[in-house]
């Protein structure tokens, strides 16, 4: 009796669909503590039942209105570098590969955009820039590893987002099929005004309302002047002073990170040190740069800042991309390490801050946190927890102390009024609290999301959509 996977074989080429364990297997788990403690465990809670494999947009469209024809889930993946959970489908169905669509289509060295397919690895594309004399200025941590897809899908920023923003800053045009199989293209343009800004409706809607095939995105020439400098101060309040004075001052450094007490020790390699600190860059033409860089040494003087040189924020630089210290841990079936981003204005950072660090501590050895991605309105907070405290003795009580973590944090940003999201998106660990997140505006999620995706075959169960 022929089965809807049997089927498949109308829309696609047989090379193009797999129902192999391997395949099935490696499109279960992503980057998220609890999905590697569930396969560590040996559960099959977020398998797929066929992944495909997509060589462009017409097939894209012929599978998703297939798929709505016929009822069947859909979840798009990208290259399951998230750490939420955003590419694990929550109802089976079937898993879209984008790897398949990783071509750089055009450089546009005039007017300083880049187009790609959606499954573009980011660390290659970065390196065809370069070597042609250009950046995105986008790197996240999972530069190498990530696809452009992936970015606009969740929403990412990057480590020099303070000067260039994040990814919803840098894309200029995008193509999505919809869930009818419909392919629609915003038009490349400086800046549109005719209408509602439709890129804005797909960034961070993690393939709900329709998967991203082609993106256009701004570029810009490598900056030949740059300038580093690490501060110490004495507390964390003083330091974020400062930061706050930067951002508001006009100045726009590319970097600008600061480390708490218990982190800073980590990059000092110093288990006695004791003092905070700050991370920052300046980049662009000599004579402007140097002039950010000492308007805003005199700022950090002015808060009895010390200037350590920049030797450490070249060190950081070399080895930004390594994950290395929470990987070794959550590969360990007992291990306990996570990463939790979240935002605040100024003036509820710090109580952010100060809740987390007090919460968390019951649940592991390390509260580790630095501020990074500031705005003139405020800044994102990175906790990072390594090594439970308690007495987990196997990947099942790992993954419910992580269970408990992430309730603990979510209730203590909703409390301080924190963005409890801020650049890793919502995946499947965020649902909880995504209605009470997005408050009223659920409804406008929800009305969108019927118009654009009738049957709801696109995700089913993401964004707390039911």
């Amino acid at each position: 009796m022929e089965t809807w996977i049997d089927q498949l074989a109308s829309l696609l080429p047989a090379s193009q669909i797999a129902v192999s364990d391997q395949d099935l297997l490696k499109h279960s788990c992503d980057s998220w503590s609890i999905a590697i403690k569930t396969r560590q465990q040996g559960k099959k809670t977020f398998f797929p039942e066929v992944v495909v494999y997509p060589h462009d947009e017409d097939e894209v469209a012929r599978l998703l209105a297939w798929a709505t024809e016929n009822k069947i889930s859909v979840t798009p993946w990208g290259a399951g570098s998230a750490v939420t959970g955003a590419p694990l489908p929550l109802t089976g169905g079937i898993t879209v590969d984008m790897s398949g669509m990783d071509q750089i289509l055009s450089v546009d060295e005039t007017n300083l955009m880049v187009t790609v397919q959606a499954g573009t690895m980011g660390g290659s594309l970065e390196e065809e820039l370069n070597r042609r004399g250009f950046t995105l200025n986008h790197s996240p941590q999972s530069l190498g590893i990530s696809t452009v897809g992936g970015w606009v899908a969740t929403r990412s920023t990057g480590q020099f987002s303070s000067r260039y923003g994040g990814i919803e800053d840098l894309i200029i045009s995008l193509t999505v099929v919809l869930s009818s199989g419909e392919i629609v293209k915003t038009k490349p343009t400086v800046r549109p005004a005719m209408g509602p800004d439709w890129r804005q409706l797909f960034l961070g809607a993690e393939g709900t309302l329709g998967i991203v095939t082609e993106i256009t995105l701004k570029i810009f020439p490598i900056s030949n002047h740059r300038l580093f400098e690490a501060v110490e101060f004495d507390s964390v309040l003083s330091g974020l002073g400062v930061m706050q004075r930067i951002m508001q001052s006009g100045l726009a450094p590319f970097l600008i990170r600061f480390y708490d007490q218990d982190e800073s020790r980590h990059l000092l390699r110093d288990e006695t040190y004791a003092r905070c600190v700050m991370f920052l860059g300046f980049e662009g033409l000599e004579g402007v740069a140097t002039a950010e860089y000492e308007a805003a040494m005199e700022i950090c003087r002015s808060a009895d800042g010390t200037a350590l040189g920049q030797d450490l924020v070249l060190g950081w630089m070399e080895r930004r991309f390594d994950f290395s210290a929470v990987e070794n841990i959550q590969n360990n079936p007992s291990g306990v390490a996570e990463t939790i981003e979240v935002a605040h204005f100024w003036d509820g950072i710090y109580e952010t801050y100060a809740g987390l660090k007090k919460a968390m501590a019951p649940y592991v050895d390390q509260v580790l946190a630095h501020f990074s991605h500031a705005y003139p309105q405020g800044t994102s907070l990175y906790i990072i927890l390594l090594g439970a405290k308690g007495v987990e003795k196997d990947a099942a009580e790992a993954e419910e102390t992580l269970r408990r973590i992430w309730k603990t944090a979510s209730e203590v940003a909703l409390q301080t009024g924190a963005a409890t999201a801020h650049h890793h998106g919502t995946g499947i660990v965020r649902l909880p609290v995504v209605r009470e997140e997005l408050g009223s505006s659920m409804k406008l999620l929800e009305r969108v999301k019927h118009s654009l995706d009738p049957s709801g075959i696109l995700c089913p169960g993401k964004l707390g959509i039911p």
